[in-house]
């Protein structure tokens, strides 16, 4: 195991890198692999960046227990430390694999060519109309028939299943995420949704989803250019399906964690990544139950809650006679977040930082003051609390929800144009 980094170093250089500019609104954020897929509100990777050649050296591990699209391991492995990652969401685990996993340009460029032409030549087959008809149960059948237009689903499944022949397991999930790609995206898109990797999906009647294959042929060329700079990487990673409240870990083996939690009462995420999953062999039911497992989910359980700190405790008390439903929301994500806190603590290294980037959230009329919720549980765990900063959000890059008509339909958009900077330390025992 390495040696923990000195205590007192840390909390300045944490306090200093806090104090700094967190914004980064004119930073390029569409090097090496970060643009392979569009996903919700993922932070600009100059913000783990920062934390991590600040804090750590090469060969350190660097931890993100709810990674997302990966882009702190990313940057972990760009930077030769070694990245950890873990999410329970299906989607996410693709994308990282992938976004770590340095390819010949070459046998891509080629084994594209030909999963394009194959799958141009079975479009139109009797085989698709089968397998159509026979692939998917009937909940995931009405769900496809519901989203997708009869050419697009050809179009789609003849890629799918083109894609399938591929036997190199890398180059097979490459060409999978660039299929999810081409389905999860910021604007077009080959479904019948509207802005996916922005919002919950709204069924878009009048749009004309764009050509599945021409879409994957831009997309297929735009990433190419993005692995040259991928296999500049030197670290390790090692990316995993995982509970953040259950973490396969060691006690005190991370040098530095930094995450963005899922936002309280907010984002949705496998409302869209269900759209791309169930063409990658997922059915829509169990993908509905596992999105029922995941922090900020707004299923209401029996579960007996443990005590929380004073801050969060009085922000739900405030709450409940205004909607004691929004109250028990609230209550049930504080109590998972204290339980991811507390896995971070227990493998954080001692004199180590664990770095948070969470929004707030609105919940009748309400700001609930996530942040310093969080920073309380935080501490109360056994934290020190370096610093609580703001950061504001380039809305265009962080992919917020977006607006429609002249007002939001969305509490999300009103409300998420900053989100904090939470820097905690482990102490020494």
């Amino acid at each position: 195991m390495l040696p923990a980094i000195r205590l007192p170093e840390t909390r300045d250089q944490l306090a200093q890198l806090l104090s700094g500019d967190l914004n980064f609104h004119n930073a390029e954020s569409h090097y090496a692999s970060h643009n392979f897929h569009a996903f919700a509100a993922k932070f600009p990777p100059q913000l783990p960046r920062l934390f991590i050649e600040g804090l750590t050296a090469p060969g350190d591990v660097v931890l993100d227990p709810m990674m997302g699209s990966g882009t702190t391991v990313v940057e972990a492995f760009l930077t030769g430390r070694h990245g950890v990652g873990f999410d329970l969401d299906p989607l996410a685990v693709r994308i990282c694999r992938v976004k770590v996993t340095p390819l010949d340009v070459d046998q891509v460029r080629e084994g594209g060519v030909k999963l394009l032409t194959h799958a141009t030549r079975l479009v139109d087959s009797a085989r698709v109309e089968r397998e159509l008809t026979r692939r998917f149960d009937e909940p995931t059948r009405k769900f496809i028939d519901y989203w997708f237009q009869p050419a697009t689903q050809r179009e789609v499944l003849a890629l799918a299943l083109s894609i399938e022949r591929v036997t190199e397991p890398n180059l097979r999930r490459f060409f999978e995420l660039c299929l999810s790609s081409i389905i999860v995206t910021k604007s077009g898109g080959v479904s019948m949704a509207r802005d996916l990797a922005h919002s919950r999906p709204h069924l878009d009647k009048t749009k004309q989803p764009k050509n599945a294959l021409g879409q994957y042929n831009q997309r297929l060329k735009k990433s190419l250019r993005s692995l040259e700079e991928l296999g500049k990487g030197t670290g390790q990673v090692a990316i995993q399906t995982g509970d953040t409240r259950r973490l396969a870990l060691a006690d005190d083996s991370v040098d530095l964690i930094i995450t963005s939690p899922p936002y309280a009462n907010a984002i949705d995420y496998m409302r869209a990544h269900k759209f791309s999953l169930v063409w990658l062999g997922d059915r829509i039911d169990d993908l509905s139950k596992l999105r029922s497992t995941y922090i900020g989910a707004e299923k209401i359980t029996h579960a007996c809650y443990a005590a929380l700190p004073k801050g969060p405790e009085g922000i739900i008390r405030e709450l409940e006679p205004k909607d004691s439903n929004k109250a028990a929301i609230l209550r049930k994500y504080f109590t998972e977040m204290r339980e991811a806190i507390h896995e971070m603590y227990r493998v954080a290294k001692p004199g180590s930082a664990t770095v948070i980037v969470i929004g707030t959230s609105t919940m009748r009329v309400m700001d609930v003051q996530t942040h310093l919720c969080v920073a309380d549980i935080g501490q109360a765990i056994g934290f020190d609390v370096i610093g609580v900063m703001a950061r504001q959000l380039d809305r265009n890059r962080r992919m917020m929800p977006a607006r429609f008509g002249k007002k939001s339909d969305s509490m999300i958009e009103q409300r998420m144009h900053d989100e904090h900077v939470i820097g905690l330390v482990k102490p020494y025992a």
